[in-house]
C-alpha cells in the first residue's frame, strides 16, 4: 500500500498514444499513480527503456496483453517506494530494474517481485533501465530457443539496435567462433566490430548472403538472429549452414511473402520465434534466474554492458521514437526523469 512517509502523488506525468502513428502521437499527460497489488511494488522511475516493441505498440501493432498498462514502455530502472501484500524480498528505497509488461513511459509503475531485480553490480540506473528487455529477448531465444553454443558461427540483423549490440556481447563472451553483422553506416561497423563482431556487412552497399558465404568458405551460419523478416526471410535461408537455426526476433519488415521452403527441407533449418512481452511473470522469472547465474558476473566483471546511445527526458519521448525510427543509432536509448 501507498504511506504517506514516501510522498507519493496521487498523479503522475505519462506518455499516452493518443491514436496509432508516428511519434508525433506520443503526448505527455497526467495519469493515477497506480498502486501495487499482492506480490508487486511500485517503482518511481529513474529511467526506461525504448525498444522496438514500443514503436510496434505506437504504430497500433502491437497491443498490451489483457490487464496490462496502455502506456508504452517495458523496462525500468528506480527506486522502490511502496510494497504491495507478500513481498518479501525488497523494501523500500532498494534501487532495481524491472521488466514490466506495460508502463515504463512514466514516473511511476508497479513490477511483479518476481520480475524486479535488484540493481546489477557495475551500473548505474541509466544503464539498468536498459538492460531487461533486450538481455532477457536475447537470452530467451538465442541461447533458451536458438540453442547457441560455444563454436557456433552467428549472423546478427541489426548489428547497431540494442538486440544487435546485445547478442554480439553475448554471443562474443559466450564463445562464438565467428560473428557477422549487418550495419547501415561505416558509424555502425566500427561500433560492431569493437562490440566484438568479426565481420560487419553494411547491407546498403553489399549483400549479405555474399559476404556470409565469403567469411565462412561457403558453409554459413549456424545461428541467424533476426528483427527484420520480410525480405530477409529466404535470404536467411540462403545464409544458414546445414542444421542452422533461425532465430525471429523481430519483424519490421512486415510478412515474407514469397518464401521458398526448399532450402529449409535441404538444409534441415529450424525457423523458430517468440515474444518475451506475452509470457508468464513465472516464465520471466525463469529467464531473470538464468540470467543471474551466467550473464551477471559478466557485467560485474565489466565484461558486458548495456550499451547506451543517447537519453531524453521523459517528455522527449517523441524525439526518442523519431532517432528510433531513423535507425541510425548504436545501441539503446533511455528516457530519463529528474529524480
Amino acid at each position: 500500500m501507498h504511506s504517506p512517509l514516501n510522498k507519493i502523488p496521487d498523479t503522475m506525468t505519462a506518455i499516452e498514444i493518443t491514436h496509432a502513428g508516428g511519434p508525433e502521437v506520443l503526448v505527455p499527460a497526467r495519469r493515477p499513480v497506480p498502486a501495487p497489488g499482492p506480490g508487486e511494488l511500485l517503482i518511481r522511475h529513474h529511467a526506461a527503456g525504448v525498444n522496438g516493441p514500443d514503436v510496434f505498440q505506437r504504430k497500433g501493432l502491437y497491443d498490451p496483453p489483457p490487464g496490462a498498462s496502455d502506456i508504452p514502455g517495458l523496462e525500468v530502472a528506480g527506486e522502490v517506494v511502496a510494497l504491495g501484500q507478500g513481498v518479501t524480498g525488497f523494501k523500500v528505497g532498494d534501487l532495481v530494474c524491472a521488466l514490466i509488461p506495460g508502463g515504463g513511459y512514466a514516473e511511476y509503475s508497479v513490477a511483479s517481485e518476481h520480475n524486479t531485480l535488484h540493481l546489477p553490480e557495475g551500473l548505474q540506473l541509466v544503464e539498468a533501465a536498459a538492460m531487461p528487455e533486450t538481455f532477457m529477448t536475447v537470452w530467451l531465444n538465442l541461447f533458451q530457443r536458438g540453442k547457441f553454443t560455444r563454436g557456433d558461427t552467428i549472423l546478427i540483423h541489426g548489428g547497431a539496435s540494442g538486440i544487435g549490440t546485445t547478442a554480439t556481447m553475448l554471443s562474443k563472451a559466450f564463445g562464438a567462433a565467428k560473428i557477422i553483422t549487418t550495419v547501415a553506416s561505416d558509424a555502425q561497423r566500427d561500433a560492431s566490430l569493437a562490440l566484438g563482431a568479426d565481420y560487419a556487412v553494411n547491407y546498403l552497399e553489399e549483400d549479405f548472403v555474399d559476404a556470409v558465404m565469403r567469411v565462412t568458405e561457403g558453409k554459413g551460419v549456424d545461428v541467424v538472429v533476426d528483427i527484420i523478416a520480410g525480405d530477409y526471410v529466404p535470404r536467411n535461408y540462403a545464409a544458414a549452414a546445414i542444421n542452422g537455426r533461425i532465430v525471429q526476433i523481430g519483424v519490421i519488415k512486415g510478412v515474407a511473402k514469397e518464401v521458398d521452403l526448399f532450402p529449409m527441407l535441404t538444409k534441415r533449418l529450424t525457423h523458430l520465434g517468440s515474444t518475451l512481452r506475452s509470457r508468464t511473470p513465472e516464465e520471466k522469472a525463469e529467464i531473470i534466474r538464468e540470467l543471474e547465474t551466467h550473464v551477471w558476473p559478466l557485467m560485474a566483471s565489466g565484461a558486458v554492458k548495456p550499451l547506451i546511445y543517447q537519453t531524453f527526458a521523459l517528455e522527449q519521448a517523441r524525439a526518442a521514437h523519431e532517432l528510433m525510427d531513423s535507425g541510425t543509432h548504436i545501441g539503446k536509448i533511455v528516457l530519463t526523469l529528474g529524480q
